[in-house]
């Protein structure tokens, strides 16, 4: 993994991209629909979707209508916007709080699946308290490196009162590339416009790993390849978790696992 002092934000040329790369993303995922039924069916569990940094439920409505149509149980965080610990609360009491009631509620345990900034969140809650938590999902999420290298750091400051330069010290980043306790995937992108994709990968081990696809930022939410290896993900057995073998009709959009 990258040392957080030498990871630096995206060039502002992809930037510039995201708009007109995240609609080609719900263009191929509208073309490729069909195809997303050949993905691993679910077992019924419960599976909660959180959404990135200054958006809400309503961004992640497609990735969800495809995990319900797959099979799963399916849960919105919510919270309302995700302004970070102003939603989950100090200390992250009010998503812990979900999770449990979703728990107590199916007597299942629960994956997290986050995009951006709700990966973060989905990944601090499980290292938290693991204990309701079946699995955790990243989507293009900047856990770990250099809280600085995005492109939207200023926004956040304004949106959530933190200061990006404190965040260095803030266990989420000190940990935060660590292994789980419980089965991890981070899925990023090295032509993220928003984060460096150096903050979006995790220390690996036996139940922890990291996929690399092409997508923008925005485009994890609509882009059928993720769709495709989240379903995958979901689909291991709750004591049998296996790593990502790159498969089916998106296979050629995957890059070498780390």
């Amino acid at each position: 993994m990258a040392q957080g002092n030498t990871i630096t934000r995206p060039s502002y040329g992809w930037t510039a991209l995201e708009p007109a790369r995240s609609l080609l993303n719900v263009a191929a995922l509208m073309a490729s629909w069909p195809m997303l039924g050949a993905a691993p069916r679910g077992d019924g569990h419960p599976v909660m979707v959180l959404p990135g940094f200054a958006t809400n439920d309503a961004m992640t409505a497609l990735l969800r209508m495809f995990l319900k149509r797959i099979g799963y149980d399916v849960h919105t965080w919510d919270l309302g916007w995700n302004f970070d610990h102003r939603s989950t609360g100090e200390n992250g009491e009010h998503i812990a709080a979900r999770i449990a009631a979703i728990a107590r509620r199916t007597g299942r345990s629960v994956s997290l699946v986050g995009w951006s900034l709700g990966g973060v969140i989905a990944r601090e809650a499980a290292r938290r308290d693991p204990a309701d938590v079946r699995q955790v999902i990243a989507l293009g999420s900047p856990f770990t490196g250099n809280p600085d290298a995005t492109n939207l750091g200023e926004l956040y400051e304004l949106l959530t009162g933190n200061r990006v330069s404190d965040m260095e010290r803030h266990p989420r980043y000190v940990m935060g590339g660590r292994p789980l306790s419980v089965p991890s995937t981070a899925i990023y992108s090295k032509s993220d416009g928003i984060t460096a994709w150096e903050n979006c990968v995790s220390e690996t081990d036996a139940q922890t790993e990291n996929i690399e696809v092409w997508s923008s930022h925005f485009g994890f939410m609509a882009n059928p390849a993720v769709l495709y290896a989240v379903a995958d993900r979901l689909a291991c057995a709750e004591d049998g978790w296996t790593r990502f073998v790159p498969g089916g009709p998106f296979r050629a959009f995957y890059f070498p696992t780390t």
